[in-house]
Order: C-alpha cells, then structure tokens, then sequence
C-alpha cells in the first residue's frame, strides 16, 4: 500500500496588473485565464563512461556527451549513470565474485565531471558496479573530485550516512530529492563494495540490509521533499524484462513513496509505466559508451506537476559503432522507436502515464493577457542593479512587461520582463507570437533577481531584457542597458566567443544546425522559425548575424 503523504508544489500568482498611478495597457487573445502551471521536468540517461577511444574525453575542454546532451540541459534536472571510478591512482581492485572472462575495470580523471556539466548533467550516481574499482583509494579520489566538481554525486561517500544521502534541489519551489543505490550482482566480497556503518568509504547498495537503509532514506525524503528519485543500478545484463528482484524493488520503493524510479545496466531499454503512483522505468540503456555493439539509446523526460508523474517522453538515439554519445532519432525511425519501446511495458506490469496514449495532446493554455506598467515604487525597489546615476536610462522610460510564456513542460507561466516604453509593444506582440505558437522559454525573471549578473540570468537559462551593463569585455553600453534588446534561453543558444559558450552549460548547443527548416530541439532557435521571424518581423537586428554569434540576442534597431 503506498504510505505517500499528499504533497502540494508553489503557488504561482496569475497575471496582475501594477497600478500604482502608472498608465496600463493591456492585450489579449483568445482563451480564459487559468492559473499557470507548477510543473518540473526531469531528465535522466543511462550509462555514461570513457573507456578505449572516449579515455581523452575528459581532457578535451569542450567535449560533450554528444548531440543527445542539449536534451539533458533542456531538463529542470538531468541524471546520470557514471559507470566509472574517478581516479588515476591505484590498481584495479578484486573482483573474485566474478567470472574472469567478465570482469572490467574502468575509470577517468576528475575532469569526467566537466564533461557531464557541459552536457546539462546536474546529478550524477557512482552507485554502479564500476564505482569502486579501484578500490578504497578511488573512491576517496572519487568523492574529492565530486567535492571540487561541478556535478552533485551521489550513491558513494566517506562513509554509509554520505553513500545513502540524497542530493537535493530546489526547482521553482518544488523540492527534489535524488538518491542512487547499486543493487546488481555483487562482484566482491571487499567492504568498499558496500557502505555500512563502520566499514569506512563506500557505495550504497539495494541488497540485503542495503534495501533497508535505501528505504529508510528515501522515507525521510518523502517527508522533506516535494519529489523523490531514486536511481538504482539493477537488472540482467541483456535481458528486456525486469527480473522479479527488481519488480520487488520497485514496490518496496513504491510504497516507501518514492515518485519516480529508474535505472540503468542492462545495456539495452526496458519498459517504464506507472506503479500505483511511481513512476518506474527499468532500463535506460547506454548512453556514452566505448562501443556501438547495443546501439539503442535515449533520454526519458519525466514531467511531475504537484509532485506527481503527469506525462513521459522517451526520446530515442543510436550510439554509433565507433562508440560515443548517441546521434538522436527522427522522423519515422524516432516513432518506431518509441513504438518499440511503449511495447516494453507489457512484460513489466506497469501502467501507462497520464496522458501517454497515442500522439500527446498539448494542453489547453490560458489566455494571453499581457500587462504594461510604468516602473513604480514596488518595481523600483526591486531594481537594486540599476544605478540612476549612471545608468543611461532612466526608469521612468523602462516599463515593466508580465506575460505568460510556454516552459518546457508544454504548459503556461507567467513571467516579467523590463524593456524601454518606446518598444514594449512590440515586446508584447512578439512574446503573444511566440505563446500562441508553444515555442517554449525556461524562465522569465527581470534581471534584478540575478543581482543583475548577466552570467548568472544566462545560466539559469532565463530569457531576460533591460540590464544596466556594458557589452562584454568593453566600456561601451550594451543594448541592453537602454532596455532595447532581448535575450531568449541562452543555453539553448549561446553566446560565442573563440568558440566557447557564454554561459558554459550552453557548450553542447555550439555546433547545432541552425539552418533552415531543421528541427531543433525544444528552445533552440532556428533561423527563419518562429522566433526568428517575430523579432525581424518588428525590424529587430539579430546576434545570430554577429561575427562572434550571439544567437539568443535581439535588438532594435
């Protein structure tokens, strides 16, 4: 019986109009206004190493997890198997539990972690049969590099209260917790295989006592935390259908109240579907391996609206045989794919998620119902980056736009952005476009709430406009800082400089076509798509056109 507690996500407040003695002009279209959503999007890939001809990955400063990897950094949140130690020390540690011909060893630098963040990896487990490797000093390396890097590890401490802790975040007010726990077959009897209290550095496990501790972790987070993933490393090795252990498992986890389980080993997907109120997916498959030998690969995108699983997408690649991250699917090669791959579940017992049948229906949106306001007191106080003597407007000729948008979650939000008076209009009428035709937006947040920090709006993915700032790396003003220009999702399109993205997560989206007609991923711009033509379309310049492109940019002329 699922124990779930009733959860409930962050309110977001509906389109409202700021007086405060400032003139209001308003627009709208065709539907009624409804409360905007609460919904997150997880991603998750399976199993992720560099071994023969990917071993200098790691020490390429702009390599990525390959094409696949915008998917990743598309998500709320994306996870990963990192089937490998993180360490150059020591020697390979004992495996007598194993066959010889199968036994394997694996590893990579700590710059393995620079690789995932480029990729949009945000949590990576090392709870696999590959984490300890080289035995207690690899795990100790591998936990440092986890500390100084730039991706949240989990599935592997110092010791067992570090191995089973989860790692958290906080996504819009939604609260998530990951864990990650191995439960494959043991390959060795040395503690290191598996952390309990006392035994030192180790990697949680869902075997024997193992599952007990795993449960009793992820209870706790049911308590805490609006969401709780669990990542499990499980399976037979080739083998489609989940074996009885791992539907076990699942159910433990299920009425433990985890919303969502998925894992990786098999080298090959499996069937996900609904359990109860869990969402499960078995098998994830490879996803940057060493050979080509099992091709089919993917990222699951999971939505949860409220805490709860609302929808998957299953979003097929092929790993080429050279070996690599996959190349993704398209067309009718993709729906085929997905076909196959629904077909999965019916050796699994799940059920389908809401709203799975068939071809997805986008959701009914709001209305679009915009909102102009003058910069009052209210608004001014939360402008702290703009400086009135010196900035080179002043704020009584900025105006402050709230607008929904559509996320990546295909559902409306609200959002706020400041630009000059002189071309809010055609802010509105561009934005309306862009609503009406679903392109989707991350965020939507004034500048101020970044401290005005430019890197930090860019990495958080937030389509911005008026910022009091000078164009990088010049004392000249930016467009920007006369509230007369527009950056939208700069990780999907980044700024380019020497061929290296501005913000850094963007890296993965530096050599995708952008040519015309092609089809991109969610949030990239494409020239001559919607985006493109509804900011040309009111005479706006484009930083596509630049020679150091800035392809989320535009501006008035």
């Amino acid at each position: 019986m699922d124990q779930r507690r009733r959860r409930t996500g962050p309110v977001l407040a509906g389109v409202v109009a700021l007086l405060g003695g400032c003139s209001v002009h308003a627009w709208s279209f065709d539907t009624e206004v409804e409360d905007p959503s609460r919904a997150i999007t997880l991603a998750f890939a399976g199993d992720v190493h560099f071994e023969g001809d990917l071993s200098d990955v790691p020490g390429d400063g702009d390599a990525t997890l390959g094409e696949m990897s915008q998917l990743l950094a598309a998500a709320d949140l994306a996870v990963v198997n990192l089937e490998t130690a993180l360490t150059t020390r020591g020697e390979p540690a004992a495996k007598e539990l194993e066959s010889p011909e199968a036994r394997y060893w694996f590893r990579a630098p700590a710059s393995a972690l620079d690789v995932l963040e480029r990729s949009g990896v945000d949590v990576a487990s090392m709870a696999n049969n590959h984490g300890a490797d080289y035995g207690v000093r690899g795990v100790r390396d591998s936990v440092a590099a986890a500390e100084d890097g730039p991706v949240a590890v989990v599935g592997i401490g110092l010791d067992d209260e570090a191995a089973y802790a989860p790692h958290r975040r906080t996504i819009r007010g939604t609260s998530v917790a990951v864990h990650a726990a191995d439960a494959s077959p043991l390959e060795s009897e040395a503690a290191v295989w598996t952390a309990e209290p006392g035994s030192g550095p180790g990697l949680a496990t869902a075997r024997g006592a193992g599952t007990t501790r795993l449960l009793s972790s992820v209870r706790t987070s049911v308590e805490r935390d609006d969401v709780v993933v669990v990542y499990l490393h499980w399976g037979a090795e080739g083998l489609a259908e989940p074996t009885a252990a791992q539907q076990e498992l699942a159910e433990a986890l299920a009425d433990a109240g985890a919303d969502v389980v998925v894992g990786a080993h098999t080298h090959i997907p499996m069937g996900a579907g609904t359990l109860d109120s869990t969402y499960v997916a078995y098998g994830l498959g490879n996803f940057h391996w060493y050979h080509g030998d099992t091709a089919e690969s993917s990222v699951l995108q999971v939505t949860l609206t409220d805490g709860q699983v609302t929808d998957d997408q299953w979003l097929p690649g092929l790993i080429p045989p050279e070996g690599g991250g996959p190349t993704p699917l398209s067309g009718q090669t993709a729906d085929a794919a997905v076909m196959s791959w629904r077909a999965l579940r019916d050796t699994t017992g799940l059920t389908a998620p809401p709203g799975e049948a068939g071809a997805p229906t986008p959701p009914d949106l709001p209305a679009f119902e915009a909102s102009v306001d003058g910069i009052d007191a209210a608004t001014r106080q939360r402008m702290t980056s703009h400086d009135p003597d010196t900035c080179p407007v002043p704020l009584t000729d900025l105006r402050l736009v709230t607008l929904p948008y559509v996320g990546f979650d295909g559902l409306a939000h609200q959002g706020e952005i400041v630009v000059h008076a002189d071309v809010a209009a055609d802010v509105v009428r561009v934005f309306g476009t862009l609503y009406r035709e679903r392109f989707p937006l991350q965020s939507m947040r004034i500048i101020d709430e970044f401290d005005g920090d430019d890197d930090r709006s860019m990495a958080a993915n937030n389509s911005s406009g008026y910022n009091c700032r000078t164009v990088a790396g010049t004392d000249t003003w930016s467009a920007h800082a006369y509230g007369r220009a527009v950056d939208i999702n700069p990780v999907q399109n980044p700024y380019v400089v020497d061929g290296t993205a501005r913000p850094p997560a963007a890296q993965a989206f530096v050599g995708v076509d952008r040519s015309p007609g092609t089809e991109a991923a969610p949030g990239v711009i494409v020239d001559g798509d919607v985006v493109d033509r509804a900011f040309t379309g009111i005479g706006w310049e484009r930083g596509a056109d630049f020679p150091e492109p800035d392809y989320q940019h535009y501006a008035a002329p």
